[in-house]
């Protein structure tokens, strides 16, 4: 990558991280503390380093009924970062006859997760801790996306963690603090284009035209999932957890949120598509420089067709798999499919499919008409300025 390259990249991260603060710093202006933070120092990380007893506590509920709870006792060594770490400290596993699923008994060695009971001075099983295998496993699929992108595989790495940090800092923190969530959804939905894009691409005439495109796609679904939000009538009380949200200092619009959801659910798939059918078009065009704006976008089309089925596809099976437990336990107890599928939550699921799939359906012809557009339009100072994004391009021969 040349100097001049390295001054926009750098600058287009500075963007990105300029965004964050001061996205962050606006979405959580007027936040009040919720006391959350005491909460959650009463939970600790802790190793298992001895079971001191076992053993079984039978209830008798009748004289035909009994429930047997079993407790475990044991010592572990606190590995949380504070005043008490490297205490050793004495819980209690306790596992319920009633329960239907029971966290698994504790074993010497376990890394686990304590709850501290400030009124009884006492410690307990929270959980088991499991997020050490996720961490494991994605390192492996960064280092995949390291060994296979190479340069390219560092942008994607950076532009998936923008965005995720701005989900995380920006948009729940919004969300949370009583902000529009329409407007949030657009601006986190705009800075995943543009991050991706720029980041992944670099500034070139490629990422103009998927931009555009994604910008209608995205703009397109949001007015279908607005229209179909009023003419249903949802109402966005979609299981208990959602009423959660009503009860909270600032109460949470449920029918923004079902927006939301669908709109950010869809934004990967239609980045995908943009950016496959310009850089396809790009090809086209470096190969032959007298096609002609029709040309380009009948090759975009139909590199556009291909994708089509392959991308709604993945859309929905993705969805279908995400609430594949409510589907099998809706099936199991409804009595009537006219039931099943006027309960909002299956519609909800069913529009997050439909809607997102035509936005992604639209942005195929719109890339291809701003691609074929912009790739025919003068060379500028852009285009040099940005070579080297572009310099697998450079020594193709003429048509």
């Amino acid at each position: 990558m040349e100097t001049k390259d390295y001054k926009s990249y750098i600058f287009i991260l500075v963007l990105s991280a300029l965004f964050l603060f001061v996205g962050n710093f606006i979405a959580t202006r007027g936040l009040e503390d919720s006391g959350q933070d005491d909460f959650a120092s009463s939970f600790m990380q802790a190793r298992v380093v001895e079971i001191i007893e076992t053993r079984e506590i039978v209830t008798q509920i009748s004289p035909d009924f009994s429930l047997t709870d079993v407790s475990v006792e044991f010592v572990a060594r606190i590995t949380t970062r504070g005043d008490n770490r490297g205490d050793i400290v004495t819980a209690t596993h306790l596992q319920r006859g009633q329960a239907l699923v029971q966290e698994r008994q504790v074993e010497v060695g376990d890394r686990v997760i304590l709850f501290y009971d400030t009124f009884g001075d006492v410690y307990f099983l929270a959980t088991h801790v499991r997020i050490h295998y996720v961490a494991i496993l994605s390192g492996v699929f960064f280092l995949l996306i390291l060994v296979f992108g190479r340069r390219q595989g560092v942008s994607s790495i950076i532009a998936l963690m923008s965005i995720i940090l701005a989900v995380l800092f920006v948009f729940i923190p919004a969300v949370l603090n009583g902000r529009n969530i329409y407007i949030a959804t657009f601006v986190i939905c705009l800075y995943a284009i543009l991050t991706t894009l720029l980041v992944v691409v670099g500034p070139t005439k490629k990422a103009l035209a998927s931009v555009l495109g994604c910008l209608g796609g995205v703009l397109f679904a949001s007015i279908i999932m607005t229209i179909m939000n009023a003419v249903m009538g949802l109402t966005g009380y979609l299981d208990t957890e959602s009423t959660h949200l009503l009860l909270l200092d600032n109460p949470v619009n449920l029918r923004a949120i079902i927006f939301a959801g669908v709109i950010i659910g869809a934004v990967g798939s239609i980045i995908d598509i943009a950016i496959t059918i310009s850089s396809s078009i790009w090809e086209v065009k470096s190969c032959g420089r007298n096609h002609s704006f029709k040309s380009l976008m009948s090759a975009g089309l139909n590199v556009g067709r291909d994708l089509m089925g392959a991308q709604i596809n993945t859309l929905i099976m993705a969805y279908v798999g995400s609430s594949l437990t409510f589907i099998l336990l809706t099936v199991a107890h409804s009595t009537s499919l006219m039931i099943l599928f006027n309960a909002e939550i299956v519609l909800v699921e069913l529009l997050r499919a439909i809607v997102g799939s035509m936005g992604m359906l639209l942005v195929i012809p719109l890339t291809a008409m701003f691609s074929g557009w912009i790739f025919n339009m003068p060379s500028n100072d852009i285009d040099d300025i940005m070579c080297a994004y572009e310099s697998e391009d450079e020594g193709k021969p003429e048509s």
